[in-house]
């Protein structure tokens, strides 16, 4: 029995290798498969940020063409990310587990909101150029990259969607070049999440692992099967996405109808 765990471990951090590449939003489909095996949320939200963070770093590789061709300032950013991540990790490590369950779907709907509406938003920001399509930082939008690095150190499960939204509202409207920094943040990010938890003993290494190897696989498969996708198809997947899993949360925790 614990062989098949394994293996549906494995088979879903395929999927959400894959997912991840595309358009984010991995975490909807394997941190529920964490939780599924009867660890502490937090401990699933842990092991589920590292399983799935081959996902975006491998597909960095893929989107390196995009990211050679961004003229913007991005070593700040990196820093910022780097900073934010690690704060949001040790927040989590503090942060009780009937605390966690609670705030979940409010953090998954918050950030299937931005990315919907990130164009509207986006107006109202005047923070980029259309034709450039890099950013012109100020403190404002040095504050928001904190802020989004913050949330995805606290919160693995829905990162992508976060930062595929924080990068449309701060001027990356170009789909594909907004997938390409998303995953090379998102790599970032996690990675300094990562040393935390581990250093921090909250991962369960027996279903991590599994997921760890299948996400490898699932992100360079999604790496290019992204870039063959319509702008269009691809807000659709990530909203669909982001709306289940809020209401799901919703309805899991806060009624009777899900046990």
């Amino acid at each position: 029995m614990e062989y098949f765990v394994y293996l549906m471990m494995f088979i879903v951090g395929v999927l959400g290798g894959v997912i991840n590449a595309v358009a984010g939003g991995a975490s909807f489909f394997t941190f529920p498969a964490f939780l599924a095996t009867g660890i502490p949320p937090i401990v699933a939200n842990a092991s589920n940020l590292i399983a799935v963070w081959p996902g975006n770093t491998i597909a960095v590789y893929g989107y390196r063409e995009h990211l050679h061709g961004y003229s913007g300032d991005m070593k700040m950013s990196i820093v910022i990310a780097l900073i934010g991540g690690g704060f949001g990790a040790l927040i989590l490590t503090y942060t009780g587990n009937s605390t966690f369950v609670k705030l979940i779907p409010f953090l998954i709907l918050f950030a299937t909101i931005m990315f919907a509406f990130g164009n509207t938003i986006s107006k109202l920001i005047p923070t980029h150029s259309n034709e450039s399509q890099n950013i012109k930082h100020n403190m404002r939008t040095r504050i928001m990259e904190f802020l989004f690095a913050l949330y995805g150190g606290f919160f693995g499960a829905g990162l992508g969607i976060m930062l595929m939204a924080g990068l449309q509202i701060l001027g990356i409207s170009d789909i594909q070049l907004n997938n390409a920094l998303k995953n090379l943040l998102g790599a970032l990010i996690s990675l300094v999440a990562v040393v935390i938890f581990s250093i921090s003993g909250i991962v369960a290494w027996e279903y991590t692992i599994p997921a760890f190897i299948g996400a490898i696989l699932g992100g360079f498969i999604g790496a290019r099967f992204a870039q063959w996708l319509s702008a269009v198809w691809l807000r659709r997947v990530v909203i669909s996405l982001g709306s289940f899993m809020s209401v799901y949360y919703f309805i899991k925790y806060y009624t009777n109808l899900i046990t």
